[in-house]
């Protein structure tokens, strides 16, 4: 069977940042605007006043402590608290195609490739802007690749997921090389208004390389070695929105509309799945959890990741071995695993392992054991 290896990945970080302490500051304005305006309501009981925000209970929730975003004006306004993004013309790229082109070309230039090399582009990610025409084929035409494209969603399993599908399409000869983007839009997803999840995603993008082995210089990338996916229906992690909605005027704005999830439930439930997961995919490849030299997890909450982490290797774990990135860029959906991959891979040598894992929506749990070629 033909060897698929990673051979390049690249990492577009927006232009604007924004601190905990702007977005807390902006939330508790907004708080104190909504409880004066409802005094009346809140004094006879009929609603409940909305309680501050703070930087602490933030990083304590989360671990967050930045994010970037690719439009920040409108985010931080009380009046406004969502990003102000101008529509574009058909004729122009789209904002989701832009950046994904940036991270693709890094990924390119980083696998020592040119685009018309690829032959399949996978745009995988939580939302897209659109529904068709799709993304990946708008890339396609922007960087001039071969071949075919389509997009797929996943929630924040949408990356690993498409790594599997695009080894498969490598293996079963469909295509040679790959481009699997990410590029997540979060914040336009995001309701600032929401005490419990106004902090929580960032922007980016992300590009990963999949070739064939025997096209590939030797000692060039990782290879997969094995990969497993999973799924199971909850609500407990969910957004409303879609074309639909426009169909029912009296609920078409309504805060479902957004991202919104029940923790508690997230964490009881999906937390011994991810772990009951990644227990049999190891065992059915005759490894543990000390075989790997780094873990590249989900960056979606230190609290879930620190469990996961302690579940697998035990109290004593160096940041090292599972390194964080959403203290920088929050929760970047699908893209978070591959963030830390990109960041903390490049002092592998020869034969060492990695696993690259994500968990969310759905539920949705995807798993990749990759070793340095």
């Amino acid at each position: 069977m033909k060897q698929v290896v990673i051979s390049g990945s690249g990492l577009f970080t927006p232009p604007h940042s924004i601190s905990n302490e702007a977005l807390v500051e902006s939330f508790n304005a907004y708080v104190d605007m909504f409880n004066l305006e409802n005094a009346g309501l809140i004094e006879q009981g009929h609603i409940a006043a909305l309680s501050y925000s703070s930087s602490e209970f933030i990083e304590k929730a989360s671990g967050i402590k930045h994010r970037y975003v690719m439009v920040k004006e409108g985010i931080l306004d009380p009046e406004v608290m969502m990003p102000l993004i101008p529509e574009r013309s058909s004729e122009d790229l789209s904002m989701q195609a832009e950046i994904g082109v940036e991270a693709a070309l890094m990924a390119l230039n980083h696998a020592n490739l040119k685009a018309e090399q690829i032959d399949l582009v996978i745009v995988a990610c939580a939302y897209t802007q659109r529904a068709y025409p799709a993304m990946a084929i708008e890339i396609q035409r922007a960087l001039g690749t071969r071949g075919y494209g389509y997009d797929m969603q996943v929630a924040c399993s949408s990356a690993t997921f498409a790594i599997v599908a695009a080894a498969n399409a490598i293996t079963t000869g469909s295509a040679s090389r790959v481009l699997v983007i990410n590029p997540e839009i979060c914040s336009a997803q995001v309701n600032y208004r929401d005490r419990d999840s106004h902090f929580i995603f960032g922007d980016v993008a992300t590009a990963l390389v999949l070739e064939e082995q025997s096209l590939v210089a030797p000692g060039t990338g990782f290879k997969i070695l094995s990969s497993r996916c999973f799924t199971d229906y909850s609500s407990n992690i969910r957004s409303n929105f879609g074309f639909l909605n426009r169909c029912d005027p009296s609920s078409a704005h309504q805060p479902d509309k957004l991202f919104h999830q029940q923790g508690r439930k997230v964490f009881k439930e999906l937390l011994p799945m991810i772990y009951q997961h990644l227990d049999e995919h190891l065992g059915e490849q005759d490894l543990t959890p000390q075989s790997f030299k780094r873990l590249w997890l989900h960056q979606a909450n230190i609290n879930m990741n620190q469990f996961v982490v302690k579940k697998l290797l035990g109290d004593e774990v160096s940041p090292q071995q599972a390194p964080v990135v959403l203290d920088e860029y929050a929760n970047t959906a699908s893209a978070g695993s591959v963030i830390a991959f990109h960041k903390f891979s490049g002092d592998f040598t020869a034969g060492d392992l990695g696993l690259l894992s994500s968990f969310g929506a759905g539920y949705s749990i995807g798993s990749i054991i990759l070793q340095k070629c």
